[in-house]
This record gives structure tokens, sequence and C-alpha cells, in this order.
């Protein structure tokens, strides 16, 4: 990554006219497809946002790096950000690494400024585009005797997990299945196995595989493998699967309505069973906890020291962060 510059006249001029840059923010993913359906969705909504700077970059694992994709937007001439996080859930990714990311980056580039945005689920939006993927697999006339095992990625965050739930009850209300039951494929039960038990038990003979992910990527792929497996060994129901979320209209419209919101200081963040900030049974330890930025591979700073970025400073004991959600300020 090249050192910050300065911008040129005529970039000064574009930031002057444009509007604050839109600043997608992922995880990462050892999946070369994954990544790529990133970027590609980066790329469609610069052709969307011809006026308004757009840029996204990666916190770990997948280039580009999120200091390369904001040095990129500062030479272009942006100076004010809305990072939105294209995540589906507050984990501890939304909450504690690109919140400090964000910090590292605000501090690297003097004059610069970022408001933080909410992760997309769970939104009207996305169960539309879960019920399409559903009916790719699944005539209207076999519902009512179909149930669906909803698999998100899992977290050790118990806020993160429960919003997983509430997408399956969501997904449950008013679509004539036989009913819908959550499942993770890592850090959190039940697994995946489990969860087609519990169809099962339920009396299921048919069950949909339903993937809770935005684009393809390892863990997506490892529950396709694991429900295969346990097809198998239960010749006698029907498993079938259902693809990813993917970059579809929907899934544009609901990051431009974020990064209005972001600008607006619309962010209806629930933070009443935030771990970072309740002491919930078995996280009572993660109270105040500093959060540090994950240093990506491709970061030249990576093994430098960042002690000053921990929630401690700027952080979840004072429940305070430099983007405002609603009329107070949160520590995500």
């Amino acid at each position: 990554m090249t050192a910050p510059a300065h911008p040129s006249p005529a970039a000064a001029h574009h930031s002057s006219r444009s509007a604050p840059a839109l600043l997608l923010v992922g995880h990462g993913t050892r999946d070369d497809a994954g990544a790529e359906a990133f970027r590609a969705f980066v790329d469609s909504l610069k052709d969307r946002l011809p006026d308004t700077p757009v840029g996204g970059g990666f916190i770990e694992l997948s280039p580009p790096p999120l200091a390369d994709a904001v040095a990129e937007l500062v030479e272009q001439g942006a100076r004010r950000f809305a990072a939105v996080p294209l995540v589906l859930v507050s984990a501890g990714h939304a909450k504690g690494d690109i919140p400090a990311a964000l910090v590292r980056e605000r501090e690297r580039h003097a004059g610069t400024s970022f408001q933080y945005g909410r992760p997309l689920g769970p939104h009207p939006s996305l169960l539309t585009v879960l019920e399409r993927r559903l009916d790719e697999v699944l005539r209207p006339e076999e519902r009512a005797d179909t149930m669906v095992l909803l698999v998100g990625r899992g977290s050790t965050d118990p806020d993160a997990n429960a919003e997983v739930v509430k997408v399956a009850r969501l997904f449950w209300e008013g679509r004539g299945l036989a009913g819908v039951e959550p499942a993770f494929v890592s850090l959190a039960a039940p697994d995946v196995a489990t969860g087609l038990t519990r169809c099962q038990l339920l009396g299921a003979k048919r069950i949909v595989v339903l993937p809770y992910f935005l684009f393809t990527g390892i863990l997506p792929d490892r529950v396709v493998e694991q429900a295969d497996a346990w097809a198998e060994a239960h010749p006698d129901v029907e498993v079938r699967q259902a693809g990813v979320l993917g970059a579809t209209e929907e899934l544009a419209e609901l990051v431009l309505e974020r990064y209005r919101e972001t600008l607006a200081g619309d962010l209806r963040m629930n933070c009443d069973t935030c771990v970072y900030r309740i002491a919930m049974p078995g996280f009572e330890s993660k109270v105040g906890a500093p959060q540090r930025p994950h240093h990506h591979p491709d970061d030249p700073s990576h093994d430098h020291g960042h002690d000053g970025h921990g929630h401690g400073d700027h952080g979840h004991d004072s429940h305070h962060h430099d983007h405002a959600h609603g009329s107070h300020t949160h520590a995500h």
C-alpha cells in the first residue's frame, strides 16, 4: 500500500461536489470465488452511484485490504466516509474489529472522518431473497409438508446467534411452511447435523437447507458438505439445498439504505443484549473488553503495535464511539 498522498486539485474539486464516500467493509474469506463476489458487488455499486466515491475492502484474509480501499478513496479526494459493514449480523466483527480498523484509518489519514453504519440484517429485503432461494428448489404446493433449516455462520456472541434465530422465526411467519429451524455451521449450537435431526424428530420427511450467507465461501461449502453427509445417513428424509443470498437487486438497495441512514445518523441498533455492554451469563469478561483491528497480511503495518485502538480507549466501557446511533453514541 502506498503512503497516503494529498489529493490533486482535480481530485479535491471532485470531492467538493461529491457525496461522502461509501465504504463497504467485509470480513474476508479464503475462498477466491467469495472474495471476487464481494469485489464485483462493490464495482456494481460504483456504476449505480456515479457521483459518489465507492470502495470496499476486507479486514483480513482477502485482497484488497481495507487500508488500500481507504487510501485509494483518499487519493481521489474523499475526506468523509460512510462505512457500511457487509455482514448480516452484529457479531464481533461488526461490533469491534471493523470500528477499530476505521479508527486506525482515521489516524492514518489526517482530516478524514468516518461514520459507521449497522449490519444488513435482519431486513425484509433479505427475507424476500431467502424466499426466492427457497422457491428455486421447492414448488409452492410442497411448502405445507416441508421444513426449512436456516443455517447461519455462528458466533461466540449470543446476541448475534439470536439474530439468526429471529430471522428463522420471521421466515416461518406467513409462508405456509411446516416449520423453520435455526442452525449454525460453526461456533454455536445446534450444528447442521443436529438441526437436521431436530427437523426429522418434528416429523419432517422433506427438509430444505437454506444458507444465511451473502456470498459463496468456505463456510457455505461446509454447510453443503455436512448436509450431504447427514442426508446420506438418513435416506428416509429428502434433503434439498438452496443457494446463498448473492448479489441481488435487493442487496444493492439495502446497502444504499444503510448508506443513507448512516449519513442521516438514523441508526436504530439494539444495545440491550450486547455482550460488550451487558454482563450476560458466561460472557461477563467481555464487558468493556479491548477491541483491536485485525491486521491484514497485505497491510504493511500489521506487525506494528496498536495499543491505542482498544475499546478501553474509544469504547465499550463508556459506550461511545465516533458514530452516532440515533440519539446516543454506540461502542460498536
